[in-house]
């Protein structure tokens, strides 16, 4: 039977306003998804014209979000996984890429958007061998947090590494929260545990953009550089090659070539031992 969040709490379908544009349905449209409408791709339209890298920059970070879920999944042999800010599924979501390389692999998949909630309770479902729960949770509330973490413990067992992956969620929060949040989800998990980041490095285009679509729910994003970014991982240890261009962090053949991309960057680093 296939295994999916068990919620108790009552629930009500968020309304969705067709006349406004969603920044979560419009990076649906940039990464090929279909759950999205035409004032969604219009206002998505308008931020390429403005900064024509962004669609394909987005894919290049669920590339490279593949390649290491694989890596940690395959290699690393990691079995539990706690996802971030998902966003609307589309095409090869976490639990459906590592649960191809091991069936049981279980995952938490954390936001607090109504319509992502709306859609991933409805559409990211486990394989029978694993687990995929959907916690609806404010990544800025640092006791929700901390039960994410009781909560994890108690799924997963305690001693056994953890992967977390915030792929473009640090954007949306300012340096100390975002720094908070890192800190308060890597420092409780054990040795072997791996910490997976995306992040937009910005550009003139790429802000102008953005202050585009703040009237589209986007709200403040906040581009951060490589060196930045690699503050992340302090404590860490940094899997080669780096904080790098998405598209060379261990890259593969893909539709979109090899070319680095100069506004998405990405890295992967390594708990060495409790406490770090």
């Amino acid at each position: 039977m296939m295994s999916r969040l068990v919620d108790a709490r009552p629930r009500t379908e968020p309304l969705i306003d067709t006349q406004i544009p969603h920044w979560a349905r419009m990076w649906n449209y940039w990464l090929g998804g279909k759950d999205n409408y035409p004032v969604d791709r219009d206002a998505g339209d308008q931020a390429l014209t403005i900064c024509p890298a962004i669609a394909n920059d987005g894919r290049q970070s669920r590339y490279v979000l593949a390649r290491a879920l694989r890596h940690l999944a395959g290699e690393v042999g990691i079995r539990r996984f706690i996802d971030v800010g998902v966003g609307l599924p589309t095409v090869d979501n976490t639990h459906e890429i590592v649960q191809r390389v091991a069936p049981d692999c279980q995952i938490i998949y954390v936001d607090n958007d109504p319509l992502v909630l709306s859609h991933a309770r409805a559409l990211l479902i486990s394989r029978p061998e694993g687990e995929v729960r959907v916690e609806d949770t404010d990544i800025r509330d640092a006791a929700a947090v901390k039960e994410i973490l009781v909560d994890t413990r108690h799924l997963f067992g305690d001693g056994e590494p953890v992967a977390v992956v915030l792929a473009n969620v640090l954007p949306y929060l300012p340096d100390d929260q975002a720094r908070a949040l890192v800190d308060g989800l890597m420092a409780p998990l054990p040795h072997g545990s791996h910490l997976v980041i995306s992040h937009p490095t910005g550009g003139d285009s790429w802000q102008q953009a953005m202050n585009q679509l703040k009237y589209a729910g986007a709200g403040e994003v906040v581009p951060r550089s490589p060196d930045q970014l690699a503050a992340f991982f302090n404590g860490l240890e940094l899997l080669e090659p780096g904080v790098v261009s998405c598209s060379l962090w261990r890259p593969e053949p893909n539709p979109f070539g090899e070319t680095p991309v100069v506004q998405q960057y990405a890295g992967v680093g390594r708990k060495l031992r409790s406490g770090t």
